[in-house]
């Protein structure tokens, strides 16, 4: 019986001993109180090298050694991101400015985390073996390519109210997620990322014997802030711990994914989700989008208030938003 009896001691003194370790090992690993919640993440388009910072994050387990699960979500025209958070269905989002600034106009109480883009991506393609554009006022009486409510929209009109187009001077194309409009020619200019559908596209062209051109609003002084991170303001207030671990896990993931010497994982990494572009192409694409993410001046995902400001401002000359938006409360 004594032999038992100090045989259990020993067992009971061992599972003690387990425990406690178990205990101090959590502490020592700074378990935070959001580690295993779900986090859902809503692009503001498809899942391609333009979210490689957050692929990256969540292929290196950038976000599980921040304590997060995150999900990543494709957006498009049938998903908005800023929706998606309002009604509760994602806790954190991709938007542009004009996105953030007109759900601000109508009531969302919405905040802007960081800004992934310092350089907005769109430009409209166009064949220049056809089309010799050198100036906005060579648009007149052609064909372009719109995504109604989007950023290009936005961009278009300003341009045209800067330029002197009136709706009669050009006609517009409603876009969807298919390029045949733009193949056929029924448009002439096809609005796309330049760092991604913009390079495939231009492949494309080039294969059919046609030459590939860019137009890009910004060489006119038209200027619209891209892709930024974005949340909700009462996750940002009730949930201050979440929202910071989330925040720099992001731009860890941006900053480890533009680095050139990640490439080929980082293109690995992206190709996964995206297996209809080539690991070759998805290289190219990355190359392209380190010219608008990273920045000589300022850090990663930092927040260009002016451009913002700016922002504002054209969407209100274009009748896009009614009455002026206060900012200040909108970027963190």
């Amino acid at each position: 019986m004594q032999f038992i009896f100090r045989i259990l001691c020993i067992f009971s003194m061992v599972n003690l001993m387990l425990l406690t370790g178990c205990s101090s090992g959590e502490k020592e690993t700074g378990t935070s109180r959001h580690q295993g919640q779900p986090v859902v993440l809503r692009l503001k388009w498809l899942v391609n090298v333009s979210a490689a910072g957050e692929i990256w994050a969540l292929k290196t387990g950038i976000f599980e050694a921040s304590g997060l699960k995150v999900e990543i979500k494709e957006g498009g025209l049938e998903h908005n991101a800023i929706k998606d958070i309002e009604l509760g269905r994602a806790q954190f989002g991709v938007a542009s400015a004009d996105q953030v600034i007109r759900a601000v106009e109508r009531g969302a109480d919405i905040v802007v985390l960081a800004q992934i883009f310092q350089k907005n991506p769109l430009k409209w393609i166009y064949d220049g073996s056809k089309l010799h554009i050198q100036r906005p006022e060579d648009l007149k009486g052609l064909s372009v390519g719109i995504t109604y409510g989007g950023n290009d929209e936005a961009i278009f009109r300003a341009l045209a109210a800067a330029y002197g187009i009136s709706k009669e001077d050009v006609r517009f194309y409603a876009v969807r997620q298919d390029y045949t409009p733009f193949w056929n020619g029924d448009a002439q200019l096809w609005p796309v990322y330049s760092n991604v559908e913009g390079i495939v596209l231009a492949k494309k062209m080039k294969e059919h014997g046609r030459m590939p051109m860019f137009f890009d609003a910004e060489d006119f002084g038209i200027h619209l802030v891209a892709n930024s991170l974005v949340t909700s303001r009462k996750i940002y207030e009730s949930r201050p711990e979440l929202v910071q671990a989330f925040t720099q896990a992001v731009l860890k993931g941006w900053e480890q994914a533009l680095d050139a010497k990640n490439g080929q994982l980082v293109a690995d990494a992206v190709h996964e989700f995206d297996g209809s572009v080539g690991v070759k192409l998805i290289q190219e694409q990355l190359a392209a989008t380190r010219a608008l993410v990273l920045s000589d001046i300022v850090p990663i995902g930092t927040i260009d208030k002016a451009a913002w400001r700016d922002s504002e401002e054209l969407l209100f000359r274009q009748g896009l938003i009614a009455r002026h938006v206060e900012l200040s409360g909108v970027l963190k």
